[in-house]
């Protein structure tokens, strides 16, 4: 076997056959690799979206897109220039992947299938001969005149290396030898675990809500969702992202404010309360607001008021309302990971990445791309486009 290559990519994922494919396709005499650990590639791809493959989401606007990427939005905004949600779209319908939009703006293959994606890409690493080698845990890497990456099985050599292997701290490990900063992993995108177990008997309830954590000063708007173990949902996940490194330096204990009506604020709301008194009606059988019924009984039986009539609600009854419908407080305690897509915050240090190539400022010949960056996303697709993105940048700046 000859073992030496044009370029290895270490890390069998999105945005390792992105990159070689894109590569090959512009280079088609250049001899590739992809080196997996595992036994199998593409296994995020297979997973994501329940199985149907999230693969970006309907944005068009670079710097609208960028805003979706706590770590990486200032980085990414020129990369998007080059190359974005409109041109992932173009790219696999040209290698016959249609993709629809849903109504939250996330896109899938028409076929509703993650193996879509995974025979695109596995039909046209065979196509261009890239060379798919599994169970290849890369060991070490070292430059002398050329890269050379050792695994348990043998010894390879190339002039370009690139690297894909998503949040592996034994990558970043390397990484760091070769001069690289890292930045610590943490969770990203995560639900929180509710102590209160009454609220998750309210679990399959979905709402327009705002989010609050005071102590870290954090807050997310936007549907959530009660769970059998909390709260979940894109105004959760949103706040997972963005606060990940308060969240984690908090080790997940911590009180959450939701306001159940959104933007109505807790004096509007008692004004609208106050009006009710000409009801004889009991509170809880008329619920306002379009609040849920099974959450308005819920509410106000934690205020002793299901019984009562409006009619006889004191002011100090009404602003009690008023209260845990714009105020709720939940104590928190702990993290459960959203559905099998684990996202982390970490990697390596953005300032040490040239982004009109994301190539390593500090060696040559060193590409990074997807999460072994210091890269991520809420979720949506967002993930993915900045995989494509980056692996299609990197395929452009390589020379023969």
């Amino acid at each position: 076997m000859n073992t030496n290559y044009h370029t290895i990519i270490i890390g069998g994922g999105a945005a390792g056959f992105f990159t070689a494919i894109n590569l090959a396709e512009r280079l088609p005499e250049a001899k590739i690799a992809i080196l997996e650990r595992g036994k199998d590639v593409l296994q995020k791809v297979r997973i994501s979206g329940g199985g149907r493959c999230n693969v970006t989401h309907a944005e068009f606007i670079p710097k609208e897109l960028s805003l979706n990427y706590p770590r990486g939005e200032k980085e990414l905004l020129g990369p998007f220039h080059s190359f974005m949600t409109g041109d992932t779209i173009a790219w696999f319908e040209e290698r016959g992947v249609t993709l629809k939009i849903e109504e939250d703006g996330r896109m899938f293959p028409t076929t509703d299938s993650s193996q879509t994606i995974i025979n695109c890409f596995l039909e046209l690493a065979q196509k261009f001969n890239i060379e798919i080698l599994t169970s290849h845990n890369v060991t070490s890497i070292n430059k002398e005149e050329n890269w050379n990456v050792y695994t348990k099985e043998e010894q390879f050599a190339c002039k370009n290396l690139i690297i894909t292997a998503g949040s592996s701290p034994k990558v970043w490990e390397m990484m760091r030898e070769l001069g690289h900063s890292i930045e610590r992993a943490v969770p990203s995108l995560f639900t929180f675990n509710i102590v209160d177990k009454k609220i998750t008997e309210l679990a399959g309830i979905a709402l327009e809500a705002t989010v609050e954590i005071p102590q870290l000063k954090l807050e997310s708007q936007g549907p959530l969702l009660i769970t059998h173990w909390g709260f979940s949902g894109p105004a959760i996940l949103k706040m997972s992202a963005w606060g990940a490194r308060e969240l984690n330096g908090s080790d997940y204990k911590f009180d959450v404010v939701i306001n159940w009506l959104n933007y109505i604020t807790t004096q509007e709301c008692f004004e609208t309360l106050v009006a009710q008194r000409s009801s004889k009606r009991q509170v809880g059988n008329e619920w306002l607001f379009d609040v849920p019924k099974r959450l308005w009984k819920f509410l106000v039986e934690s205020i002793n008021l299901t019984e009562k009539n409006w009619a006889d609600c004191s002011n100090k009854d009404l602003q009690n309302l008023a209260t845990v419908l714009t105020a709720s407080t939940f104590s928190v305690n702990g993290k459960s990971t959203f559905k099998e897509e684990f996202v982390t915050a970490g990697g390596v240090d953005l300032k040490e990445i040239n982004f009109k190539t994301f190539a390593s400022k500090k060696q040559e010949n060193l590409y990074l791309a997807g999460e072994v960056l210091n890269i991520d996303a809420i979720t949506g697709g967002f993930n993915f486009q900045n995989a494509w993105t980056g692996g299609w940048i990197i395929a452009q700046s390589i020379d023969d």
